[in-house]
């Protein structure tokens, strides 16, 4: 083989090693949060209560799926979404709504995946059943007990007020997405949800 002939060789496959990079980094930032692309939930409803506490939330813990994340604290985006985790291990609590452990539905949103087939925090959330626990960990290290009350998945369209809005007693709402990608929406056609309840 010449010279000139491993030059080519050594050319093209340099080329698609770079198409290939590419090709994934633009899958990776298609898939990534940020302030306008995919988000858990519209924000339909005001918050029950005014989430003023300094006791925030700092982990969840979910024991049967091995998940004890970090929390980050998330607003609205420009869609009027609840927002995302900058990451796909941590989860987000939407701070304008309600704080764990207060009356009212506090809200937590995690990644189903990243877009690239590694799984995001909550890629086994539809796992979770009537019964199981998950622990909230505050900033003052109060260790929350919520029990899953429900388990239900809605269209991306239509997820219910409730989400946010229930106020009959202190509430934690996991939600993430599921279904099929909608690429003009940039995000998955479902939503799950799971309802919990604080137990003393």
């Amino acid at each position: 083989m010449s010279d000139r002939t491993r030059i080519v060789i050594a050319a093209a496959v340099g080329s698609v090693a770079v198409f290939v990079m590419a090709t994934t980094l633009v899958h990776a930032l298609w898939y990534a949060p940020d302030d306008s692309g995919a988000t858990p939930a519209v924000v339909t409803a005001t918050p029950a209560v005014d989430s003023t506490a300094d006791d925030y939330p700092v982990r969840l813990v979910v024991p049967t799926l091995a998940i004890d994340a970090a929390v980050q604290r998330v607003g609205i985006t420009k869609k009027g979404s609840m927002g995302v985790p900058s990451n796909f291990t941590d989860v987000a609590w939407y701070r304008d709504g309600v704080t764990p452990g207060q009356y009212g539905s506090a809200v937590i949103d995690g990644h189903v995946d990243n877009g690239l087939g590694l799984s995001g925090v909550f890629k086994h959330l539809p796992d979770l059943a009537v019964g199981d626990s998950v622990y909230v960990v505050t900033v003052t290290g109060k260790r929350l007990h919520f029990v899953v009350d429900a388990v239900k998945v809605y269209s991306y369209e239509d997820v219910p007020a409730d989400v946010f809005a229930q106020s009959d007693v202190s509430r934690l709402n996991l939600i993430t997405c599921e279904g099929k990608w909608v690429p003009k929406d940039r995000t998955y056609d479902h939503r799950l949800v799971v309802f919990t309840s604080l137990r003393e």
